[in-house]
């Protein structure tokens, strides 16, 4: 892992990562853990925040230029925006289906599959990540496929004890 293209990066980038990749820890945890508890929101006002910061920074992040200074990554950034605010009217609401649905398509599309472009041959994370020639990835996504397997794993073994003790 080399972080010199992070940290000769101007600022707007520097703070879009270090919000995406703390966006993308506490996501992982509130998907994986319970929901509605006062840790599940104390994580989930985090989150927000880091998704805003996320968004909010990329504006000042103009590299790619499609449409005057702005990509089609904007686009998704102004999404992100809405489907925040939607997810936080839904709960406030009480519609915890609708609220679900925006924070789950917002971690899939705004994290998963915008920070998957940011893994492409020539970007500032590629060489963050790869530089070593893939070893810090190759251990990084290994963990992370382990905790999420894990915790997966925890949760089928205690949903299949909380279903028997319910039987008896």
């Amino acid at each position: 892992m080399d972080f010199s293209p992070l940290a000769a990066a101007g600022p707007a980038i520097q703070i879009h990562a270090v919000a995406a990749v703390l966006a993308f820890v506490l996501g992982t945890a509130v998907l994986l853990r319970r929901k509605g508890d006062r840790l599940h929101k104390a994580m989930g006002r985090v989150w927000v925040a880091s998704m805003a910061a996320v968004a909010l920074s990329s504006f000042w992040i103009t590299e790619i230029r499609l449409f005057g200074p702005y990509s089609w990554l904007h686009a998704l950034s102004i999404i992100t925006l809405v489907a925040l605010v939607q997810a936080i009217w839904s709960i406030w609401r009480g519609d915890v289906r609708g609220h679900r649905i925006a924070m789950v398509s917002i971690y899939v599309g705004g994290l998963l599959i915008a920070g998957g472009f940011t893994l492409l041959p020539g970007r500032r994370m590629y060489q963050l990540l790869f530089a070593d020639g893939g070893a810090a990835a190759l251990a990084l996504g290994a963990a992370m496929l382990a905790v999420i397997g894990g915790t997966l794993v925890w949760r089928h073994l205690r949903g299949d004890a909380a279903t028997r003790s319910r039987a008896s």
